[in-house]
């Protein structure tokens, strides 16, 4: 059975556990990752989250994901595909990491999803009213599918989509722009 959806108050040690993990996946990873971000909503101060810190590695293009799945694989990581978004490719973390303690994805740098992440994520770094309305919508959406991510996920997407048409990026899908922005 999946882990339920839990969504809890801001933990301000979340940008430290990103730091942590981004120093050794950019040992790992060296030149092939032009740059590791943190997003999702754990990179969203004060934002509610379920406590998953998500993370993408940012490559030039598709012809360096072999060398990325080679050095990842190296320190641990599965690589589990795109998992029905395009072009971005998800890595299940190694022990002693449990699957839900963190998300990384590798992105090439011009991935419209990755793009789209990193616009929602910072409209809601500058829009705190926003992201209190989508800390609310993600607290009664968890309550309402604790043991249905999916329709978790799907109780969400209105908002995105609507956020992300107002700052100006028309999301590829309503459907891959919810499972993008957790």
């Amino acid at each position: 059975m999946p882990a339920p959806v839990i969504v809890v108050p801001y933990d301000s040690v979340w940008p430290s556990t990103f730091l942590e993990l981004r120093i050794t996946l950019t040992e790992a990873l060296g030149d092939v990752a032009l740059d590791i971000v943190h997003v999702g909503s754990t990179a969203v101060p004060g934002l509610a989250a379920k406590p998953i810190i998500d993370m993408i590695a940012i490559i030039e293009s598709d012809a360096r994901l072999s060398a990325a799945i080679e050095r990842l694989v190296r320190i641990g990581y599965e690589f589990e595909g795109d998992l029905g978004v395009a072009g971005r490719y998800a890595f299940r973390p190694p022990p002693p990491y449990d699957v839900h303690h963190h998300h990384l994805y590798v992105c090439a740098q011009d991935n419209r999803a990755l793009r789209e992440q990193i616009a929602f994520r910072n409209y809601l770094r500058s829009h705190p009213q926003a992201a209190e309305a989508y800390a609310s919508l993600k607290r009664a959406a968890a309550a309402a599918h604790r043991n249905d991510r999916t329709a978790y996920t799907n109780a969400k997407t209105s908002f995105v989509t609507n956020a992300l048409k107002e700052i100006g990026v028309r999301p590829a899908t309503a459907q891959s722009s919810s499972k993008l922005l957790g």
